[in-house]
């Protein structure tokens, strides 16, 4: 194998250069990545004055939090679950295969037992924190492991990570860091119950490394860097505090370190859950293939870490191992801005790193002090986090948190480390409704403006408002309007997706011109009926911490707003219901943490015994997923569950827009498209059938529409090609903008305008001919006269009474929770087409009720 070349930018850079740049972080200025690149160099002269600008920085940093003087350090166990990996990177002794482990005599994985023998001792002897390291999803790779994993009752070893992660804390209270490697967004919602903090070396963006023959990350699939980035911004879109950093040293450019950095500045800046960034330095080992290879020199790696806590800023927490350094240099590298040991352990090795061993803590302490701070000891998850709870922290491991932290954050060095029981919420259904129990609640207003984590839930606002300036641009239009209207006219399904876009800017005659095919294509379809459902809404809580930018109506549970229904009051709603004729309840809740993993099936089992006649309409997919992750079963087995529990049908909301670009800028923390779109087709291939959404008028540009609109009628297609359930309706979700977070925060537009309301309803008939016939309107937040300009646009359905609109009346809509059925009837007399009363399937309403 080749040695790893020495880093390379091309020429040196010159003295004026290295000056300015250095000038610009003595002030404090924000630096360029070409500025970075040039402190990166530094040495000698220059890397003393970067030196003393970065410990500035820091020094204000610790200051502002509070605790100046102090370099923090976790004292931990280290648990290697596994040596097994899918990746084969060149610099690495810490994986083995599984004839290595044979005939080293150990085990494919360690065992419950073996793993809590070592967190025991860890807890007597004061240890607070578990790391857990393994390898990459070793299942893929090796055969062995999924045998293993098997035999053991686990589909993945995720699910094997987070078995022992619960038993840790029950067993002993001490608290898992987990480092599983690459994690998708529900790997991710599963481990953040079972663990305070999580962590994934980017090592660097460098796609030299990843792609070329013999460099450190080649034929390792889970070191691409975009998917480590992925990772980690998923992981910020969930509110987990994240552990990440650089390895300084394996073949990458100084220019690839300042790419890496601020790919980590751009991530920690919008979501605010990076708590600490390693650098860390390479170290050659023997027995693998860069054992060649020069480790970082110190300069070189002095500069790094300078380099780090001047483009991450003052709040970054800087750590560097203390085992990978001289012990003369230690206080080095607290010049240069480290503030943070990360985890040392009086127990066991740097499995990673057994080469070089731990430094004892009380020589620790005084390396620190010659360097003039305080070693102090810290919690895995840092004072930031474990001080605020919720958002950041899982309820359900809060408690063990508390039960090891002072009231500064920091680990309490007196605290008893012992086993706390870790378990789902108490299945006893309890009542905070705040809300009036009567069918015909049309209350409007709230008691506060905001949710009492709004400055820690949502992420930078200045960080979004770039990327929504980007997203929402018109896009470039080249074509033929003209002709895209003669083919939506003579046969929608052969229009292509430019044209499809074009139609989506259309303005003026073009507007009404398209208006006017929607509405000739809604008569040939479905007639001029205008149909209507009775039902009754039911938010059965709103106290949700998933972070929606766009949502009034999620609170936590300790503000005035926040609500949960019982189980019996859920009965008395649906009671009343039918009682006035209805025969659907709609059903959705925040995404509460405390409510029981059952919560979803309790709620639907509960529904068929008060009225089984009822039409059970719940769930949107990102209920699903939450209740799949809470419950540990997969998303097939959870529906078909709650389908025997009671579930009819689901809505098909939290769609938003299905472009990850922009629902990443709305949503923050709900689910990708990919999960949105594996919910309802899973829920259609089990006869569950859904509707389908889209809410527009936001951060979104009309070509987003068009896109979103073929792909619902590419889905609707395969449900149809192999006679699954389908697809019953699109609605169109105008955002209510009023008492909107991102609207608030200057980042979204106030809502669509009239045009844009007519080109999406329009454009949905148009596109989704011969897939899905009814396009549904919404007198919540059109009104009568919006909702009547729709109905001759394309739309032939104008949803239902509701009896209680929760969701949107909290988001601002001034048009009311309730419609009477002569109301709805009303709003199709004006323009002299029959009303006509449907079930939630478009049925004959006297076949159920």
């Amino acid at each position: 194998m080749p040695q790893t070349p020495t880093p390379s930018s091309g020429p040196v850079p010159t003295d004026s250069a290295f000056r300015r740049a250095l000038r610009r972080a003595a002030d404090g200025v924000t630096l360029n990545e070409a500025e970075a690149e040039v402190l990166l160099q530094a040495r000698g002269e220059h890397l003393e004055r970067l030196l003393h600008a970065a410990g500035a920085v820091r020094d204000a940093g610790l200051a502002n939090a509070g605790r100046a003087g102090l370099v923090t350090y976790s004292r931990k166990v280290f648990v290697p679950v596994t040596h097994l990996c899918n990746d084969r990177c060149h610099y690495c002794t810490f994986v083995k295969t599984p004839k290595q482990l044979e005939r080293e005599g150990k085990g494919l994985y360690m065992t419950p037992d073996e793993v809590l023998r070592v967190a025991r001792q860890g807890a007597a002897l004061g240890c607070k924190e578990v790391l857990f390291t393994l390898g990459d999803r070793p299942e893929d790779r090796w055969p062995e492991a999924r045998e293993w994993l098997a035999e053991a009752g686990y589909s993945d070893t995720l699910g094997y990570i987070r078995s022992l992660a619960v038993q840790v804390l029950e067993a002993t209270g001490m608290l898992p860091h987990l480092n599983p490697g690459v994690m998708s967004w529900p790997d991710l919602g599963r481990v953040k119950p079972v663990s305070p903090s999580v962590g994934m070396m980017l090592e660097t963006t460098s796609r030299h490394l990843f792609e070329t023959p013999g460099q450190a990350h080649y034929g390792s699939p889970d070191k691409d860097p975009q998917v480590r980035l992925r990772v980690i911004e998923d992981a910020g879109r969930l509110n987990i505090p994240f552990t990440t950093g650089l390895l300084i040293g394996i073949g990458e450019s100084f220019a690839d370190r300042a790419e890496s950095l601020f790919a980590l500045k751009r991530l920690a800046r919008e979501y605010g859950h990076i708590q600490e960034t390693i650098i860390q330095n390479f170290r050659a080992k023997p027995r693998t293939a860069m054992r060649s290879a020069p480790d970082a020199e110190d300069e070189e790696y002095l500069a790094a870490v300078a380099t780090a806590r001047v483009v991450l800023g003052p709040r970054m927490r800087i750590q560097v191992p203390p085992n990978l350094s001289e012990p003369e240099q230690l206080g080095r590298l607290l010049q240069a801005g480290a503030d943070d040991w990360g985890g040392v352990s009086p127990l066991t090795p740097d499995h990673v790193n057994p080469e070089r061993p731990w430094p004892h803590l009380d020589d620790l302490a005084r390396y620190s002090e010659q360097a003039g701070f305080e070693l102090t000891e810290r919690l895995t998850v840092h004072p930031e986090y474990a001080r605020v709870g919720e958002p950041w922290l899982d309820p359900r491991v809060y408690g063990h948190v508390k039960a090891l932290m002072l009231e500064n954050g920091l680990a309490n060095p007196r605290a008893l480390v012992r086993g706390m029981p870790w378990q789902e919420p108490d299945p006893d259904w309890g009542s905070s409704g705040r809300i009036d129990l009567n069918v015909t609640i049309d209350t409007t207003g709230r008691t506060s403006d905001r949710r009492g984590d709004f400055d820690d839930v949502y992420g930078d606002w200045s960080a979004l408002r770039e990327k929504a300036v980007l997203t929402g641009a018109p896009e470039r239009l080249d074509g033929d309007l003209s002709q895209a209207l003669s083919v939506a006219a003579e046969n929608p399904r052969k229009l292509t997706e430019n044209q499809a876009v074009l139609l989506a800017y259309a303005e003026g005659d073009a507007l009404k011109q398209l208006a006017k095919i929607a509405d000739d294509l809604r008569r040939e379809v479905v007639g001029d009926d205008v149909t209507y459902i009775v039902n009754r809404n039911i938010n059965f809580t709103n106290v949700c911490y998933t972070g929606c930018r766009f949502c009034a109506f999620a609170q936590r549970r300790q503000d005035d707003d926040a609500f949960t229904l019982s189980l019996d009051e859920i009965k008395n709603r649906v009671r009343e219901a039918w009682a006035v004729g209805a025969t659907e309840v709609c059903m959705q809740g925040g995404i509460d943490p405390m409510l029981p993993a059952t919560a979803y099936f309790d709620i639907a089992r509960a529904v068929k015994e008060a009225v089984p006649q009822m039409h059970m309409h719940a769930y949107s997919p990102m209920e699903v997923v939450n209740g799949s992750t809470r419950t540990g079963l997969p998303v097939r087995e959870w529906l078909q569950q709650a389908k025997e529990a009671g579930l009819d049908s689901l809505p098909g909301t939290a769609a938003e827009i299905l472009d990850d670009d922009v629902r990443w800028i709305l949503t923050k923390g709900k689910l990708p498209t990919r999960e949105w779109i594996e919910v309802v087709t899973t829920a259609h291939q089990l006869g569950l059938p859904t509707s389908s959404t889209m809410m527009y008028g936001h951060v979104d540009n009309p070509s987003h529409w068009a896109r979103h609109l073929m792909l619902l009628g590419r889905l609707q297609e395969q449900s149809m090609e192999h006679g699954q359930a389908r697809f019953t309706e699109f609605v169109a979700l105008p955002f209510v903008h009023q008492n909107a977070p991102i609207y608030l925060a200057g980042v979204a537009r106030p809502g669509p305008t009239m045009r844009d309301n007519l080109v999406v309803h329009a454009l949905a008939r148009i596109l989704l001919y011969g897939r899905i016939d009814n396009i549904q309107t919404s007198w919540v937040k059109l009104g009568v006269e919006g909702t009547r300009a729709m109905l001759q646009a394309g739309a032939n359905d104008v949803g239902g009474t509701l009896m209680e609109e929760t969701i949107s009346r909290m988001a601002g809509s001034q048009y009311g929770s309730l419609k009477t059925v002569q109301e709805l009837e009303d709003i199709s007399e004006y323009l002299d087409r029959p009303a006509r009363q449907r079930t939630t399937l478009y049925g004959s309403v006297e076949l159920q009720h």
